[in-house]
């Protein structure tokens, strides 16, 4: 398995000779390499199994070094960064030819974004290249968001894993970029949608692809479980699996169910408070797909707010079981 540690000095060095770290941000762990190393983004791909065809997210220290591997920021843009950076927003921008076409999946635009945590920041700060993090896990499973997620799936295939401890926002970043002059959101995220619209104006979501997405987060299915998803009213679901005799958990948004043993279900917030429930997210998801059920019984979260990053992951997470 994996070290896991606080060195950012070896984290560093690895990076340096081509290989991959696991570290921390606000959003989820990401699995980091040497973004301007084609080498090193292809082992991306492998240790992840991740399609090519799904580009990745490029992260360095600040908004000024952005423009060192893209042509511009827009100007309609530029509140957003100096607003949100450091912070869970990516930005979709034209990239410069020293962007290998491997992160980019051959488009002619790179996400990029400055990440907020403290550990993570500090070694951006010391390297003279940027990394290319997706989400540290086998591709389409859950996103990580403590070290030990990161080891108990990928750790016999990196060396070192900055511990940051529990990610903050629990969600990977909003993605936005720019299209015949409108904002157009491609991933819901880390940020309240009336927020980025309280600068920029209306914005157009556009979430969703099959193939050949146009930024990073946008395929279909996306952030499952292994254990069979189902989404739905959850005192309907409860009481048909408890007639079917179907083992199964139940991650609700701040219900209990006195039917079902306390050890097999899990409140989001029983305060109703969705940033918590953001944040308790990924790693209940994980929680119930660990134990001994055959199904795992959910329900989405009223449209406010992060909510609609929340449903939109738990929608992709079940869409395998439609």
């Amino acid at each position: 398995m994996a070290e896991i540690g606080k060195d950012i000095f070896k984290a560093k060095a690895i990076l340096e000779q081509g290989d991959l770290v696991g570290i921390p941000t606000e959003t989820v762990y990401g699995l980091a390499g040497n973004a301007l190393n084609p080498d090193a983004v292809a082992k991306i791909f492998e240790v992840k199994n991740r399609p090519n065809f799904d580009p990745l997210i490029i992260h360095t220290s600040s908004m000024e070094r952005v423009l060192e591997f893209t042509v511009q920021i827009p100007d309609i843009l530029v509140p957003l960064g100096e607003k949100f950076w450091p912070g869970p927003l990516t930005m979709l921008l034209p990239k410069k030819s020293i962007v290998p076409d491997l992160v980019t999946s051959g488009l002619d635009t790179v996400a990029v974004r400055v990440p907020s945590h403290p550990l993570t920041r500090e070694l951006l700060s010391i390297l003279d290249f940027p990394l290319a993090a997706p989400s540290a896990n086998p591709f389409g499973y859950i996103s990580p968001t403590q070290a030990s997620h990161v080891n108990d799936q990928l750790g016999e295939k990196i060396p070192y894993i900055l511990d940051g401890g529990l990610c903050e926002v629990g969600l990977e970043s909003t993605i936005v970029g720019l299209e015949n002059g409108e904002v157009f959101i491609y991933r819901l995220g880390g940020l309240d949608v009336k927020d980025i619209e309280g600068i920029v104006g209306k914005v157009k979501i556009m979430t969703h692809s099959s193939s050949n997405p146009k930024s990073p987060g946008m395929l279909k299915s996306h952030y499952s479980p292994k254990k069979t998803f189902v989404l739905g009213d959850l005192e309907l679901l409860v009481e048909e699996y408890l007639s079917k005799g179907i083992p199964f958990g139940v991650l609700s948004f701040s219900d209990e169910f006195k039917n079902v043993p306390q050890s097999l279900q899990i409140q989001l917030s029983q305060n109703r408070d969705v940033k918590e429930a953001a944040k308790k997210l990924f790693a209940s998801m994980r929680a119930l797909d660990t134990m001994d059920v055959s199904v795992i019984l959910s329900e989405l979260l009223p449209e406010l707010g992060l909510g609609r990053a929340i449903n939109d992951r738990l929608r992709r997470a079940a869409v395998m079981n439609d």
